[in-house]
């Protein structure tokens, strides 16, 4: 049975990152008109997170640790998932920047946003895909398997969901043009989702939120700091 103080560490964790959503729009719409590319939530975004939260009660029932769980290590939980996490950003970064884009831009790119509001920005996108990437599809498959056949074929459920939820991500980006950067992506982009789903099932939400914030750091944050400030003066 899940306890209440796990329950009340999910609820107060998730609240409180969609609240940090909720900053990130207020300061992205104080940039609005300054910058071309801007990507900024809007409440109905921030609303549609809300959807989440009747997962934070299940997370026991479903056998993944709750959020704060304890007996689990901030190694396990945060530490390691982050220098995963910062291991494909600096790979992107390698191959997409130094081998393919080496000369400065010239303008900040789309996937790229202004410091420091891309802190915020990227936080909540982090906790958007986690959410429905990750929190919702594999508590609804490990439930199941939990409660369908006396748990029987638990782990089968678990490895399809492991797979299912890994593949999502590369398939709906795959990249066009050359084969070797569409093979990159799809291999890079499905290895990070598998070790999230494996983490997020052995030490909870926040492990794979951490790897995701690990890539993120890397991948959209410091370059982008570094372009805008750097290679854009």
């Amino acid at each position: 049975m899940a306890s209440l103080r796990g329950i009340k560490g999910n609820l107060i964790s998730y609240l409180a990152l969609m609240l940090l959503c909720l900053a990130g729009i207020l300061y992205g719409q104080s940039l609005e008109g300054r910058h071309q590319f801007l990507r900024v939530w809007d409440i109905a975004t921030l609303a549609w997170m809300g959807v989440g939260i009747p997962f934070l009660f299940l997370q026991n029932s479903a056998g993944i640790p709750d959020f704060w769980e304890t007996g689990i290590t901030h190694r396990k939980r945060l530490l390691y998932p982050l220098l995963i996490g910062m291991v494909f950003g600096a790979l992107d970064v390698f191959v997409f920047k130094i081998l393919l884009h080496p000369e400065p831009y010239t303008e900040l790119p789309p996937f790229l946003q202004p410091f420091p509001y891309s802190l915020l920005l990227y936080l909540a996108g982090a906790f958007e895909v986690e959410v429905f990437y990750r929190l919702i599809p594999l508590t609804i498959f490990l439930l199941l398997g939990k409660k369908l056949a006396q748990a029987r074929y638990y782990s089968h459920f678990l490895w399809t969901a492991v797979i299912l939820t890994s593949l999502r991500e590369p398939v709906e980006q795959l990249p066009s043009g050359d084969w070797t950067i569409i093979v990159y992506s799809l291999f890079t982009g499905f290895l990070m989702n598998f070790i999230q789903a494996i983490v997020f099932t052995r030490y909870g939400f926040i492990s794979s939120l951490t790897l995701r914030l690990g890539h993120y750091l890397l991948w959209h944050i410091l370059l982008g700091a570094f372009v805008e400030y750097v290679e854009l003066g």
